[in-house]
């Protein structure tokens, strides 16, 4: 049985002005053409926003790809899931028959969606300042457990924690082309992953080591673009 939005409401601290946009963000598109797709676009925007603002102050000295990547370690689905979880957000997320039956509410596309619809939700009910409001409050905890150093080191080691913070097969790597002299060569590494579906990328350098590492940098970069 679904839960009451308003004792979601109550449990999240938040008070709608017009319930509706509510109800629409715990709506998903199973459940037909009034679903809360639009505000999740909304939410996902205001969301990317609020998170690099509040970094950018609380890091005054990190470069454009620091910042870039501590957003991503706090902008994405697996993080917005766990959030969701916290609160308990799938019993209340009215869903289809389909959805119902394939455990819909456990999954956390669905999950982190709904995050973002109600976050676009309040932004149409009460306006940006008491969107921000909340949304840096739940994210408060793991906005306090940032530390810079991390996102300072190599590419290899950043996507492999990102994977096992994921928990998800860490990253393959396979030399797939070794050219020029054997005193100037220059090695082609693909590296492989599954985080949201099977993504490649590939990098060159003058060792296997470097190489992989900018295949490593590459695959960073496809995932926090996925994820803005």
């Amino acid at each position: 049985m679904i839960k009451k939005p308003e004792l979601l409401a109550k449990k999240l601290r938040l008070s709608f002005e017009q319930p509706d946009f509510f109800i629409m963000a715990l709506t998903h598109r199973s459940m037909g053409a009034r679903n809360n797709e639009r505000l999740e676009y909304l939410g996902d925007s205001i969301l990317g926003f609020v998170i690099a603002e509040k970094l950018y102050e609380m890091f005054p000295n990190a470069s454009e790809g620091e910042l870039s990547r501590l957003r991503a370690s706090l902008v994405n689905q697996g993080s917005l899931a766990e959030l969701a979880r916290e609160h308990n957000l799938g019993d209340y997320l009215i869903l289809g028959s389909g959805e119902l039956k394939s455990g819909g509410y456990r999954r956390d596309s669905i999950l982190s969606d709904a995050l973002e619809a109600i976050m676009g939700a309040l932004l149409k009910d009460q306006g940006i300042l008491a969107c921000k409001t909340w949304v840096l409050n739940l994210f408060a905890k793991k906005l306090g457990e940032l530390d810079l150093k991390k996102s300072q080191k190599d590419p290899k080691t950043q996507l492999q924690e990102l994977m096992q913070s994921r928990k998800i097969e860490l990253p393959g790597y396979e030399l797939i082309k070794i050219a020029g002299a054997a005193h100037a060569q220059m090695f082609t590494v693909k590296c492989t992953t599954n985080i949201d579906s099977k993504e490649a990328s590939e990098g060159t350098g003058d060792s296997r080591k470097k190489a992989e590492q900018e295949a490593a940098e590459k695959m960073l970069k496809l995932i926090i673009k996925k994820n803005k």
